[in-house]
This record gives C-alpha cells, sequence and structure tokens, in this order.
C-alpha cells in the first residue's frame, strides 16, 4: 500500500512511525523513572525505621563506603525529588508525543480522503501509547 501513497503522505506516514517509536522510547524512560522513584520512596520509608546510630553503607559505584544517618536521608530526598521531577516531565512529553501522533494521523486520513469513520477518527494505525 506504502508504494501507491503520493509524497505528501508517505512523508506523513513516515513521521508518524517516528513519532510511534519516538513515544515508545518515552514511556520507556517513565517506566525506568518510576521504577526508581518507587525503589527510592521504598529506601527512604525503611529509614524511618532505622535507628540514627546504625552504621549503614551507601553503594558509589562497585565500593560500599559507610555515611551516617543524616546523609543518606538527604541523598534518599533528593534522589526522590529529582525523580519526581522527571517522572512529570516524561509524562508531559508523553502526552505531546500522544497530541502530535493523533494529529498527524488525522492529517493523514484527511489527505488520503478517508475522512475518518467514529469519534476517535475510527479504525487506524493505533496510537503510540498502545505498548
Amino acid at each position: 500500500m506504502q508504494g501507491n501513497l503520493p509524497p505528501e503522505a508517505q512523508e506523513k506516514l513516515e513521521q508518524l512511525q517516528d513519532l510511534q517509536e519516538k513515544a515508545q522510547q518515552v514511556a520507556a524512560q517513565k517506566e525506568q523513572a518510576q521504577t526508581q522513584l518507587n525503589e527510592s520512596e521504598t529506601a527512604l520509608d525503611e529509614l524511618e525505621n532505622i535507628d540514627e546510630e546504625t552504621t549503614m553503607y551507601r553503594s558509589v559505584g562497585d565500593l560500599l563506603v559507610e555515611t551516617d544517618y543524616d546523609e543518606a536521608q538527604d541523598d534518599l530526598e533528593e534522589k526522590v525529588n529529582s525523580l519526581e521531577i522527571r517522572a512529570e516531565t516524561l509524562e508531559k512529553q508523553e502526552e505531546r508525543v500522544q497530541e502530535q501522533f493523533e494529529e498527524l494521523q488525522s492529517e493523514l486520513q484527511q489527505m488520503l480522503g478517508g475522512g475518518g469513520g467514529g469519534p476517535a477518527g475510527g479504525p487506524g494505525m493505533g496510537g503510540p501509547g498502545g505498548a
């Protein structure tokens, strides 16, 4: 079918494929950030159950280095804050890519004369959020 498409439609189809790939990458990054955030929040919660005088270690590359309670808590809080911002940023980026995808898909459908077919543009290529 792609061989019969006008050049403009072919270009839009390639853009759709690129956006779908980008959406998958953003979703994977968001999932990774969310996993790290959950792990860090769990560690911070567990830290509250530990006596402040307990000897603690933190991982620095392949080494474990002794650290104190306050430093461990500060590091974890900073990491949680940073990961929350990252997850929010990726969520917004994912939404923007989804909007671009839907807009481009609509343009392509109009270009090909299939003005839709349903309230959401009808059956089609499938959105980038399908993975």
